[in-house]
């Protein structure tokens, strides 16, 4: 990095905005709380903060990458555009009707999130393209003209159009663009064809609604945002990251900001993968626990698990099925309602409940003293001694420890009887059993099971309960790195600048005819080429490729990575032995009998990542003696405890501790449990290892 330069990221959260800098002179961190109603504050009062530490200046900086958690909010609180949806007769109420079934079986009170476009804004017109591309019935063009007449009417800001088979036949969603364009100018139109070519038209009409709802709203962010920037010195480009764990420029973030949904979690991941691969896990379980969500994610060889749907806006006590389906390229992860700012209460069965919701930035936990009233998981963090009251978040917000400890014991303890700090103690047992039992079905659904893994636990709560939730799931190391609490804002300035075409072609093991697949992969790679490299980069770039495979019949699919080369018929027979060998694993059985399809086609273009500079396992070589002591919780005892004090910044490779202590740092704190020992590695990362136990461990 040359000497005068910088590189900046931003990670906009539902409680906190964390910025990373890097220069030549090391990393440089600040973590404010976000500005909801103007996000874009945060971010530039952030911003100042380092560049004035690091005396440097916007136009100093080369490069700025930007994850938001906007499009995602906007969906959750139905904060988005007016949007309309035009389909094909006979289908207006598929967003309605959904996959037909209950995600809850015995749950009379289970319900759905309602679409976000509501029935009177669905619209129909006569159109039928067949499943093999013939034209059923002529798309009636005056009927399209007709809806954008009584359309303009209602003022709507955003149009979604989702025909049946369009996925594969556009020319009827792009002759209605056409006309509604011209009728409603300024008004965005967003096509399924174009923002989710897959087929499943229920997922797929969800996705293109959920694109057209939040673009208004991100365009007129980003742009405002990235002329702000401008006039205040920025020259280089502004970059966005991607669901997928990938960098788009500003145009495409504008033009498929449903892509931004799980941005910044995105970049945490991508963090914890290097890590794993710096140091030689093969399985790791990814932490991240912040102020409103904790997101749990599996990482198999230095490569994060990957999906092609996420659901975003779960209506139901975090059920899946609840939310909203989006078909879009998206690191694979558990998000659970449990944060710093998750509030607790106790329950109509007089049990402790905590979270999904959030007390947020505004008002925030009851130990802010800006108005919140209702205890939350960071007070209980505070009553049992894990947080300093007066260095919280860098010592830029000083907490109220009285005021938590009031909140706690009328909400939770007068109810249940319980004094002292047992009501903060049981917010915290019941949110780390919570995110247990999330990580632990998580990994059951993926034939995995919890204890073979590693943890690598960052985000402003995260160390300070990963401790006690890798207990809970038979893990025994957890890896805390150096800038832990801005985690995935690190992770965002590792990232490859890379963009991932989807296509839909049924294809059947043993197909003679290989020629559309062959063409569509060779449409599908120029396609992700043209996007990568009009960001600029003169780097030579790499590709991969996946292919969605099931049993014929089946409803769902798993991928499995494409090889390099031609696709030839012994491709696809050695696509089928990988599949199988999948499937085994993740079911416990095959079914030899049964036909195997391949159904979605991938191909993701990307800048080569960086080389990572291997980690050896940690090296003992100083037993720290505590100059400092806080009383404070440990579950191992059941008791409060004098934990011992450190500075992390003080902390040196080779120097060790033992439990029960608290290592603390600007943005977060690690808590090491009784029974427990803590060693910095050559990385700087705090190695945490359960005493008597057969760790993994990193090879030499």
């Amino acid at each position: 990095m040359d000497k005068g330069s910088c590189r900046l990221a931003v990670d906009i959260g539902g409680t906190f905005t964390d910025v990373v800098l890097w220069s030549a002179q090391g990393q440089t961190t600040a973590k404010v709380l976000t500005t909801v109603q103007a996000p874009e504050q945060g971010v530039l009062t952030a911003v100042h903060q380092v560049l004035n530490e690091t005396k440097r200046l916007l136009s100093d900086v080369s490069l700025m990458i930007h994850g938001t958690t906007l499009a995602t909010n906007a969906l959750i609180e139905r904060k988005g555009a007016i949007t309309a949806f035009l389909t094909s007769e006979g289908f207006r109420d598929i967003l309605e009707m959904g996959y037909e079934k209950r995600f809850a079986h015995y749950d009379l009170n289970a319900a759905r999130a309602a679409p976000l476009v509501p029935r009177p804004l669905r619209y129909t017109v006569p159109e039928r393209m067949t499943a093999d591309g013939r034209v059923h019935v002529p798309l009636d063009q005056g009927a399209v003209r007709e809806v954008a007449r009584t359309l303009k009417k209602t003022g709507v800001e955003a149009i979604a159009v989702g025909f049946i088979h369009a996925y594969a036949y556009a020319q009827h969603e792009q002759m209605a663009a056409e006309i509604l364009q011209a009728e409603l100018p300024g008004v965005n139109v967003c096509l399924s064809s174009d923002v989710c070519p897959e087929m499943r038209e229920y997922e797929r009409f969800s996705t293109v609604c959920a694109n057209a709802y939040v673009q208004p709203l991100m365009a007129g962010y980003l742009d405002h945002l990235s002329n702000l920037l401008i006039h205040q010195g920025l020259r280089c480009p502004l970059y966005l990251m991607m669901s997928g764990g990938g960098l788009t420029t500003l145009d495409q973030a504008v033009r498929y900001p449903v892509r931004l949904i799980e941005s910044g979690p995105a970049g945490g991941v991508l963090m914890s993968a290097r890590l794993a691969s710096a140091r030689r896990l093969d399985n790791v379980m990814s932490f991240d626990m912040g102020g409103t969500t904790a997101k749990i994610s599996l990482i198999q060889n230095g490569q994060p698990d990957r999906s092609a749907t996420f659901e975003v806006a779960r209506e139901y006590r975090d059920m899946k099925g609840s939310g909203l389906p989006v078909r879009i390229p998206v690191i694979d992860m558990v998000e659970v309602g449990a944060g710093g700012g998750s509030i607790a209460r106790v329950d109509a069965l007089g049990r402790i409940s905590v979270g999904p919701d959030s007390a947020g930035s505004k008002p925030g936990p009851v130990a802010y003293g800006m108005g919140g009233d209702e205890p939350t998981v960071t007070d209980a963090d505070l009553v049992l001694g894990r947080l300093d009251s007066r260095r919280f978040a860098g010592g830029g917000l000083q907490l109220d420890e009285q005021a938590a400890r009031t909140a706690l014991a009328v909400t939770i303890g007068e109810p249940l009887a319980l004094d002292e700090y047992w009501p903060a103690a049981g917010v915290i047992e019941m949110v780390e059993e919570n995110m247990a039992n999330a990580a632990r079905v998580h990994a059951v659904e993926r034939g995995k099971e919890s204890g073979e893994y590693t943890m690598i636990a960052f985000g402003g709560a995260g160390p300070l309960h990963a401790a006690r939730l890798a207990e809970k799931l038979g893990i025994d190391r957890v890896i805390i790195p150096w800038g832990a609490g801005v985690g995935s804002a690190i992770g965002f300035l590792q990232a490859p600048v890379s963009y991932q075409v989807v296509r839909s072609l049924r294809i059947l093991i043993g197909a003679e005819d290989l020629s559309p697949l062959i063409d569509l992969l060779d449409q599908m790679l120029g396609e992700a080429t043209q996007v990568v490299v009009a960001s600029g980069s003169s780097e030579t770039l790499k590709h991969n490729r996946q292919v969605a495979m099931r049993y014929q019949g089946q409803g769902h699919e798993l991928s499995v990575d494409l090889p390099d080369g031609p696709v030839t018929g012994q491709t696809l027979e050695l696509l089928r032995l990988d599949f199988e060998s999948l499937y085994r694993q993740v079911y416990g059985l095959t079914m030899p009998d049964i036909a195997v399809e391949c159904v979605s086609w991938s191909v993701t273009v990307m800048t080569p990542a960086a080389a990572v500079t291997p980690v050896k396992e940690p090296a003992r070589t100083q037993l720290l003696k505590p100059c400092k002591t806080r009383p404070t919780y440990d579950p191992e005892g059941g008791m409060m405890a004098d934990a011992a004090l450190y500075w992390r910044v003080e902390l040196n490779p080779g120097d060790w501790l033992v439990g029960p202590a608290l290592v603390q740092e600007d943005e977060t704190a690690t808590f090491v449990p009784s029974g427990c020992t803590c060693t910095v590695d050559e990385g700087l990362a705090l190695v945490v290892d359960r005493e008597n136990t057969n760790a993994p461990r990193a090879m030499s």
